[in-house]
């Protein structure tokens, strides 16, 4: 397994053993533990709803009204990143998506929200493995933090 996988697996099998409720773990973490299974797990993540409500909280989409459509995006992304790094964020993440693009990379912070944020395509950022993450899917995002 190459420093790539590992890594990206540790962000998976974390994320699901912190986040996830308790009896949807082991399947989710079946399909994460297998590359050929885990096309099943990136599948859920439009609609994902199986995140403990005690470690997952809503984040508000709250840009300033008064600025324009690109300034309200750029604002929003800058929102939440810097409650990303209330929280502990450091300067890059993993993610784990249902855009090919995204799925299975490191990113720098901003550049990853950039990537994510809006786009309406499940996708999980992982920051610390089993500690911090930000979940967007279709019409919900998530802090998922403990």
């Amino acid at each position: 397994m190459t420093a790539y996988t590992s890594s990206l697996t540790e962000h998976e099998q974390a994320t699901i053993a912190s986040f996830v409720v308790r009896d949807k773990r082991e399947r989710f973490l079946s399909f994460v533990s297998n590359a050929k299974s885990r096309d099943k797990f990136v599948r859920e993540l439009a609609r994902f709803r199986w995140f403990d409500a005690r470690v997952a909280a809503p984040v508000p989409w709250k840009p300033d009204p008064n600025l324009g459509l690109w300034e309200r995006r750029l604002d929003g992304i800058h929102r939440v990143e810097q409650l990303l790094k209330s929280k502990g964020a450091g300067q890059t993440c993993w993610a784990t998506s249902e855009n090919s693009e995204v799925d299975g990379k490191e990113f720098e912070v901003h550049a990853a929200l950039e990537a994510v944020i809006g786009r309406g395509m499940g996708t999980i950022l992982s920051f610390i493995p089993g500690k911090l993450a930000y979940y967007e899917g279709e019409g919900e995002a998530l802090l998922l933090a403990k």
